[in-house]
């Protein structure tokens, strides 16, 4: 049974509201992105400041030697238990695609690969929607964070996290801990990826123990080495889980700026064919109207 015009017209208008709101959620998505890739690009200094704070450290206390060894022996091997801290960033809001879905799966390939027994995995979500996919994959979640709704919340779920991780390492002896995120690579598009936070690399702190200072005065500190040091790598944890929050959030806007796109086409598309059979519809009434109007006359002038 084909529509009244009527009922066209209330088509037409609840499809220009849905019209409405999927441009103002593609203008935020946009919005968004913009902030948490400046985001992302402010910790450039800090991140050099921290490594260079490192390199001054290492270059006094050789990272081969006595007094260094225990401590490097802690933060750079794994502990024998092979316990590992997980950590997903997802989202706590929908419309983004196949974002959860996408680091979701990208986590449970790697963790196989790893062939890590599930009962040492410690599994951290970060944001309520990637939950499901990882339940229903039989993974078992310990800690949900919920994802902030701006950059400036970034700063205290950071914080939260480290204080799970120091929990993990003290009560579980996790030492190794992995990070799984979506980053944006260009425009709408992004790629997961996988970020070894603990134990750091060896390699990478030799290279900074060797790297040229740049100027030919080294600086030097008086205070205790360990406490710098510790002080230190705590600020390169706190980067590092900013940077992948901050990455993550970007690309969970990405994608909704991309599902925005495509839901504008098809509304586009649904408006455009509500139109015309509207126009159709209407026409069809005129033209019905005009030939009752018609033969009324008729009818009239013939009984005449």
């Amino acid at each position: 049974m084909a529509a009244t015009p009527e009922a066209l017209k209330a088509k037409i208008g609840s499809t220009e509201d849905l019209q409405s709101v999927v441009k103002t959620m593609k203008a935020l998505a946009a919005v968004s992105i913009r902030q948490y890739e400046q985001a992302v690009k402010s910790l450039y200094q800090y991140n050099r400041t921290v490594e260079m704070g490192l390199q001054i450290v290492l270059k006094q206390q050789y990272f081969n030697g006595d007094s260094f060894a225990p401590l490097s022996q802690t933060l750079t091997q794994s502990a024998p238990t092979n316990r590992v801290g997980v950590l997903i960033f997802g989202s706590d809001q929908g419309l983004c695609g196949q974002f959860n879905e996408q680091i979701a799966t990208h986590a449970m390939e790697q963790l196989e690969d790893l062939e890590i027994p599930a009962e040492n995995q410690h599994i951290a979500a970060i944001g309520a929607r990637v939950v499901p996919v990882l339940e229903a994959n039989k993974k078992s979640i310990e800690t949900l964070f919920y994802v902030p709704s701006s950059a400036t919340g970034i700063t205290a779920v950071v914080q939260d996290i480290l204080l799970t991780l120091e929990q993990w390492r003290f009560e579980k002896q996790v030492h190794r801990v992995i990070l799984f995120y979506n980053q944006s690579t260009s425009g709408a598009s992004y790629e997961s990826r996988q970020y070894n936070l603990l134990p750091l690399d060896a390699e990478w702190l030799k290279e900074l123990e060797n790297r040229e200072w740049q100027t030919s005065m080294m600086p030097i500190f008086t205070m205790n080495w360990e406490a710098l040091f510790s002080a230190l790598i705590r600020q390169y944890l706190f980067v590092s889980l900013f940077r992948a929050l901050a990455e993550s959030l970007a690309s969970e806007n990405a994608s909704r700026l991309s599902s925005m796109q495509a839901a504008e086409k098809n509304i586009r598309e649904r408006l455009s064919d509500l139109t015309a059979q509207y126009r159709r519809e209407r026409q069809s009434s005129i033209t019905g109207e005009l030939l009752d109007i018609a033969s009324g006359f008729e009818a009239l002038t013939s009984g005449e």
